[in-house]
């Protein structure tokens, strides 16, 4: 692709230690992704891709190679710098949606802008944008055992764009929902990825939404080769 690339990682390689056993999690993994892309990282449990996604999004660090986000060496930034990364720059959508149970939509949406000392106006009006880009503009108020599981996951997308960041980064995001769900859930990133021009990193193991990415990776035993697309 053409331009500069926003994700640059080279031979990343991450050994977990169990006593004395070795699991080696990452081997030399190495690849780009540029802005306005949606690349899904295929693997089954235990491959390696929430290990990866980790280390992309700066939640954990490797034993080898580097990870660049937006010209900014995460693998050497101090804990301060790596906060205000994963705040500014780097958005996260989880499988468990992890929302806060005593806040409404709207209020869980805001947190980010919270942490940032978003001014209350500019935040209050973002949020109200973002419930109406996930199609949630209407559930502002309830909190999330009020929502179905695909509603909650969209809260958690909004929450994830509070900050404009420019790397979404997903972990099997539709892992606790049905595949109806699941895919609609997808086709919403991928139409986010278009509309807010950010670069999106998905986790999954569910092959029918894989045809939904730009680009495929395939993680095997922490080794990663990119796969070709499937058709629809």
């Amino acid at each position: 692709m053409s331009g500069e690339p926003l994700v640059v990682v080279e031979g990343l390689r991450k050994v977990y230690r169990t006593g004395p056993e070795e699991v080696v999690a990452l081997r030399e993994v190495s690849f780009e992704a540029y802005p306005g892309e949606l690349i899904a990282v295929r693997g089954r449990s235990g491959s390696g891709k929430t290990t990866l996604l980790n280390q992309v999004g700066g939640l954990d660090r490797p034993d080898a190679g580097r990870v660049v986000v937006a010209g900014q060496e995460v693998t050497a930034l101090p804990e301060d710098a790596l906060l205000a990364l994963r705040r500014d720059v780097i958005g996260f959508v989880f499988q468990s949606f992890g929302l806060i149970p005593v806040l409404s939509a709207a209020e869980n949406v805001g947190v980010p802008m919270r942490l940032a000392r978003t001014p209350v106006e500019e935040r209050e009006k973002r949020v109200r944008t973002l419930l109406a880009l996930v199609g949630l503009d209407k559930h502002a108020n309830q909190r999330p055992y009020e929502l179905s599981g695909g509603q909650r996951q969209r809260v958690a997308i909004a929450r994830s764009l509070a900050n404009r960041p420019r790397l979404l980064v997903a972990d099997e995001p539709t892992g606790q929902l049905d595949s109806q769900t699941g895919r609609q859930i997808m086709e919403l990133l991928r139409a986010l990825v278009r509309s807010e021009g950010v670069t999106a990193l998905v986790a999954t193991h569910d092959p029918n939404l894989i045809t939904l990415a730009d680009r495929v990776l395939e993680i095997s035993d922490g080794t990663l080769r990119e796969a070709a697309l499937q058709e629809s």
